[in-house]
């Protein structure tokens, strides 16, 4: 999911009907001719997929990211990349359904993060704890529920586990240094001139 370059459109370049043929390289953006989806966004608020020539639902582009489909989601009119935009829409029809992922404190701390400092550090070590879970996952599913008694794969949850820590305390020390960096800048600031 890459940023699709933003591009102006005429009033003259409107929604595609239903029943118009569409030519999808001339109609997708730059990115789409390297093997990047595009899906283009209407003013009505319907999705265009430009490879498929047919408008399509929130549930349809969920399943191009379980698929794993590199894609990217363009306004339109401005060409404006909206795939942020969409994927946290899907978090929140999945959050409002079922059994949600985060709980209400969890949401309520990560709306603390941020434009806190420590924002990017913080989404830097999700990142990477999402990925290290998902690579363990991986493992897991390939040698089989069985394997879990073995001793390899005990080390290789106790390797997850210990990866995480290092992570966590590793943004702690960045923190540490960032604090320390703002009291000495603040300390500077407030010694009496003589």
């Amino acid at each position: 999911m890459s940023a699709a370059p933003k591009q102006k459109r005429t009033e003259s370049q409107s929604s595609p009907q239903p029943h118009e043929a569409v030519d999808p390289v001339a109609s997708a953006p730059a990115d789409s001719a390297q093997g990047v989806r595009a899906i283009k966004k209407y003013p009505n608020r319907r999705l265009y997929d430009t490879q498929t020539s047919s408008y399509i639902t929130l549930s349809d582009v969920k399943e191009m990211v379980m698929g794993c489909e590199q894609f990217v989601i363009v306004d339109a009119k401005s060409g404006e990349d909206l795939t942020r935009s969409i994927l946290l829409q899907i978090i929140l029809e999945e959050e409002s359904a079922g059994m949600p992922m985060f709980s209400t404190q969890a949401l309520a701390q990560i709306i603390r993060l941020y434009g806190n400092t420590m924002q990017g550090l913080m989404g830097n070590y999700l990142e990477k704890n999402i990925q290290s879970f998902i690579d363990l996952q991986a493992s897991l599913t390939e040698n089989s529920v069985k394997s879990l008694q073995n001793p390899l794969m005990q080390t290789f949850m106790g390797g997850y586990i210990e990866q995480s820590r290092q992570m966590f305390t590793q943004m702690q020390e960045q923190m540490g240094k960032q604090a320390e960096s703002l009291i000495g800048n603040l300390g500077a600031g407030l010694t009496p001139k003589k």
